[in-house]
């Protein structure tokens, strides 16, 4: 897709581009615990004070409310400035529960998140999945029982990203005794300090903290918390995954671009041969494939009539692509290299991908909805 940018925004270009190289933090941001928090937060404050936080989000929710063009010189701009990556402990709060709440909430519930999230006040984190039910969400147990005017709370989330850091929670529910699969769930905003809350963190691969396991043990949570209407929350929850399959990702797609750049650059000064070696054959496929992840991508946002379930078109080809990049940094590096300091990130990024096909639906989900949802094929077993 084809963009034809005007002199206002050229203009805009320059005055990000400006922006960016002024403020952008020099340090290598913390990968996880409280010290990831208080980068991530400071970044994002700094963000705000300079009109720069919120982009997509609508003027009256405090935003700049951009065109999708002005988004998309933004995360460019991003990109090209060496900002960190926007997948830290504030990436649910911006991109997940505040749009959320802006399509959902009630007035009292806008009114109050709203600012603190923009502003970098506050974290959220994601309580979806749960260990029978991760990829298969309608299948989650947790429950919520009505008592007076709380909800009582019982159950178990896993895979739950900066729950040891964060402030709130997107928690979703069984609120109906007896309902069954999409039927019977609620959308319900979990101040993470209510007393009944466990969070056990959860080393991974790379050896970051910032998945957790979240007990619930007779956890009291308002009524009023609940977002859009009580036994609702597949709807909610299917507004909330629309978000994070479709816009949230371009800057990470970006700077996917930026790494296999990097890598080439790696692989000649090793002495690669980039013209008659495998390796460098790989590496050229990648940037053409990144190259049109990027424009799959602009297609899906400006496709009219958009559906649900484009995203996970966009999902998919970006995890399995991610995982591609990596383990053809491990082929450049080798097993003597891959251990040597400088690099560490390399290594890092190469174990944190095995995720990628997991996290946010599993690669076989992500298929399956595809397939059904908008190839319009049988559902998975049927004769």
């Amino acid at each position: 897709m084809q963009f034809e940018f005007s002199e206002e925004d050229v203009s805009f270009r320059k005055s990000a581009r400006r922006w960016l190289l002024e403020n952008v933090p020099t340090e290598t941001p913390p990968h996880s615990g409280i010290e990831a928090r208080e980068f991530a937060l400071a970044w994002l404050r700094k963000r705000h004070a300079g009109g720069w936080s919120g982009i997509s989000w609508p003027a009256e929710f405090g935003g700049r409310g951009l065109s999708f063009e002005r988004q998309i010189i933004w995360h460019e701009e991003y990109v090209r400035s060496g900002a960190p990556t926007p997948l830290d402990s504030t990436f649910v709060a911006l991109n997940h529960a505040g749009p959320t709440v802006m399509e959902c909430g009630t007035e009292e519930q806008k009114t109050f998140h709203l600012p603190r999230i923009l502003s970098g006040n506050s974290i959220w984190c994601q309580g979806f999945s749960e260990p029978g039910a991760g990829s298969d969400l309608a299948g989650i147990r947790t429950s919520g029982r009505i008592d007076g005017e709380d909800l009582v709370v019982n159950g178990q989330k896993i895979w739950t990203s900066f729950a040891d850091i964060a402030d709130y929670q997107e928690l979703l529910i069984r609120t109906d005794p007896g309902s069954q699969r999409h039927k019977g769930l609620s959308w319900v905003i979990c101040d993470m300090t209510l007393p009944g809350i466990t969070v056990r963190p959860i080393k991974n691969l790379a050896g970051a903290t910032h998945f957790a396991e979240v007990f619930y043990d007779n956890v009291r949570i308002p009524l009023s918390n609940v977002v859009g209407a009580l036994h609702d929350g597949w709807n909610v929850a299917m507004t909330t995954l629309g978000f994070e399959r479709r816009t949230a990702a371009i800057t990470l797609q970006l700077m996917m671009e930026q790494k296999i750049e990097s890598l080439a650059t790696l692989f000649l000064s090793r002495g690669g041969d980039a013209a008659c070696s495998s390796i460098g054959r790989d590496i050229a496929i990648a940037r053409a494939e990144a190259a049109a992840l990027r424009a799959l991508t602009y297609r899906t946002l400006f496709k009219d009539p958009a559906t649900a379930f484009d995203g996970s078109i966009v999902r998919l080809f970006f995890a399995e692509l991610s995982q591609r990049i990596y383990g053809i940094a491990m082929e450049v590096l080798g097993p003597r290299n891959a251990e040597a300091e400088q690099d560490q990130e390399w290594v890092y990024s190469y174990l944190e991908a095995f995720s990628e096909t997991i996290a946010g639906g599993t690669a076989e989900i992500q298929r399956n909805i595809i397939g059904e949802r908008i190839l319009g094929l049988p559902r998975g077993g049927a004769r």
